[in-house]
This record gives structure tokens, C-alpha cells and sequence, in this order.
């Protein structure tokens, strides 16, 4: 069982990841048009999944599911870099702007982690 009160959208975790969301979005616009469907989807799709699971296990109302969906999000941050790797490889973005996204995305992560540690916790105290 879980009770949450609130809207996902007033979870610190959530507004950090859709800032870095829309940062992404952002950026792919300046990509070349032949990477649209290709790497471009990708970068978009992926940083939209790290608040899409935040806000889909926020609204499950229980704990083990909830925690899965943050690990979701947590597989989608992986993701992510990943795609941050190839952008850079390729010259689309420099190493300034990679370390800065990545950065961000540790940042995420390690918020994303005591959000999934404080519902563990909630989860053995009820």
C-alpha cells in the first residue's frame, strides 16, 4: 500500500528531469536534419521517459510499483548518456556541453535514487 500526497509535479526530482527534458528538445533542434528520426528520437524519447516513469509510479499508489517505475527511469538516464556519447562522438555537441548534460543527468540520478530509497523506507514502516 502507498498513499502519496501531492502531484508528481511537485517532486523536486520530477521538475529537475523535466528542465533537463526540455534542454534536450532544445538542443537536438540544432542537430542535422539527416539525425531526425534517428539519434534526435532517441535523445528526445529517452529524456521524456525519465518524467514520464517518475509521474506513471507516482500515480500507482503503491510502493513496489512505484520503485520499479523509478528504476525505469533510472535504465532511461543510462539511456540518455548514452545518447549524449554519440552526439559528442559525432561533433554535434563539444565536451563543454556534453560534461555539463551528463552532470546533470548524475545530479537526476542520485536524486532519483533517495526519491527510490525514501519509498522503500515508507514501504517497511507500513
Amino acid at each position: 500500500m502507498c498513499i502519496q500526497s501531492g502531484d508528481f509535479t511537485e517532486l523536486l526530482v520530477w521538475k529537475k528531469s523535466s528542465d533537463f527534458r526540455l534542454k534536450i528538445f532544445t538542443l537536438c533542434d540544432r542537430f542535422p536534419k539527416e539525425e531526425k528520426y534517428r539519434l534526435v528520437d532517441q535523445m528526445i524519447r529517452s529524456s521524456r521517459s525519465i518524467c514520464a516513469n517518475i509521474a506513471e509510479g507516482h500515480g500507482r499508489f503503491h510502493y513496489q510499483e512505484n520503485i520499479q517505475f523509478c528504476r525505469i527511469s533510472r535504465g532511461s538516464i543510462s539511456e540518455t548518456i548514452d545518447h549524449l556519447i554519440c552526439a559528442r562522438e559525432y561533433e554535434y555537441i563539444n565536451e563543454i556541453v556534453f560534461t555539463e548534460l551528463k552532470n546533470e543527468l548524475i545530479e537526476i540520478r542520485k536524486m532519483l535514487n533517495g526519491y527510490i530509497n525514501f519509498l522503500k523506507n515508507q514501504k517497511a514502516q507500513n
